[in-house]
């Protein structure tokens, strides 16, 4: 999926972690993103779709220099998503989570670093007593908003600014142990103009970033959004680590 480049550029291997479908507009993104991060950046990523039954495997992401969790839930693996994301936080491999991407990282942060081994999400398990993923009051497919960054944050630096306008595709979020999440670490970035959290990052990983919102569908896919670029950026910087440590 790369576009030509410089020889001399480092390559990064960048696993997509979803259901690909030429139904989900998201993913018809990636391949335009991955050309224009390589022509208009020169920042060249080898992507690999994993489908999240594959994820499911031990070390399925091990080895690559980023992780992006695309949109698409229902994910017809919950248990692969989990375990790419939980790898790529606990080895420090940069990592992207975008709309479903964002909701199973919280997922994830809540089951394994925060023991709350009951959290669910209710589009993969409505009937669970201990919903940290639901409807949200107001759905945002199609919707595009506001979002508020804390000033130095992760998500500030990348973005630029404390004030961005993104676009939506989906229609669940948190709802509940937030306060435990960030007890636990995880800090929320980004909030809608009702407070609601929109961004999750975690200090002290090498680059952990999640949004509700879909950066991918911003523009017509020639300029990649900040947060691809950033995301880009890291995992080239985490290929060039790899490369000097050999």
């Amino acid at each position: 999926m790369s576009g030509m480049t410089d020889t001399t550029a480092q390559i990064a291997k960048l696993a997509l972690i979803g259901d690909r479908s030429s139904n989900v507009v998201s993913h018809t993104r990636v391949p335009l993103l991955v050309d224009a991060l390589a022509t208009r950046d020169r920042l060249v990523l080898d992507a690999y779709w994993i489908p999240s039954e594959e994820a499911e495997a031990e070390g399925a992401v091990r080895g690559f220099d980023a992780v992006w969790v695309v949109p698409g839930s229902p994910y017809r693996s919950e248990a692969g998503v989990l375990s790419a994301i939980r790898t790529a936080r606990e080895e420090g491999i940069p990592f992207l989570g975008t709309c479903g991407g964002f909701q199973h990282a919280l997922l994830e942060y809540a089951r394994n670093v925060c023991g709350l081994s009951r959290a669910a999400h209710a589009e993969n398990d409505p009937e669970a007593d201990d919903l940290l993923i639901e409807p949200l009051a107001c759905s945002l497919v199609g919707h595009e908003g506001v979002v508020r960054i804390e000033p130095g944050s992760l998500a500030q630096s990348v973005i630029g600014s404390e004030r961005t306008v993104e676009r939506y595709f989906c229609a669940y979020g948190p709802s509940r142990h937030l306060d435990t999440l960030r007890a636990h670490g995880l800090r929320f970035s980004g909030h809608d103009e009702d407070g609601q959290v929109r961004v999750a990052e975690l200090p002290g990983h090498p680059f952990f970033l999640a949004s509700l919102f879909q950066p991918e569908l911003s523009g017509d896919g020639s300029r990649p959004h900040p947060i691809v670029r950033a995301l880009a950026r890291a995992a080239v910087g985490h290929a060039s680590r790899k490369e000097r440590q050999r």
